[in-house]
């Protein structure tokens, strides 16, 4: 069936939307109720199985943070005790070594002084015995010298006594005998 004279009618997509809003042109309520619950539905869905666990994940950073802070900070001050000690220890060993050093050097100065005066007590000790030898070498001396003179006299008398002599034959006498002890010294 065609209609002569009539214009056909030609939906258009304009035409159609224009005539949705014409038919809508009121607010939905059932729709921004329905949105709503929606948008906290997924609220709260994001609330339990997102936010939830990451805020529990960033508490728990949180504390490590803390944590490894704390931890930190315990290391520095333990770090600082113990260069303290150290520092210590180290002004301790020094002034040990000093006074070692020192004690050292005293009875160094003490066994010096020691020595010394066993050296000089020695040297001493071996001047006396030297004099002493030398005085009983002397007094052997003396007595092989006085010895001999007496020997010597004991001679010269006997030869006289043996020999009435002139002047002469006593010079001639006398230098036989001194010769003659000269060869027995």
């Amino acid at each position: 069936m065609t209609l002569e004279g009539s214009e056909p009618e030609v939906l258009t997509t304009s035409s159609l939307v224009l005539g949705a809003a014409a038919e809508h042109s009121g607010i939905n309520t059932g729709d921004i109720v329905f949105q709503l619950a929606m948008f906290i539905v997924l609220m709260l869905l994001l609330k339990k199985f997102a936010w939830g666990p990451l805020m529990g994940i960033m508490k728990q950073r949180e504390e490590h943070v803390a944590g490894e802070i704390t931890a930190a900070e315990n290391s520095r001050k333990e770090a600082a005790k113990l260069l303290e000690e150290q520092r210590n220890l180290l002004k301790e060993a020094r002034n040990e070594a000093q006074s070692m050093m020192e004690n050292a050097r005293k009875q160094g100065d003490v066994q010096r002084e020691e020595i010394i005066a066993a050296a000089r007590a020695e040297a001493e000790r071996l001047k006396e015995g030297a004099k002493l030898e030398i005085e009983q070498q002397k007094e052997k001396a003396v007595a092989a010298i006085r010895e001999q003179v007496a020997h010597l006299s004991v001679l010269i008398a006997s030869k006289v006594i043996e020999k009435e002599l002139n002047a002469a034959d006593q010079d001639k006498l006398i230098n036989e005998y001194i010769q003659e002890a000269g060869d027995i010294r």
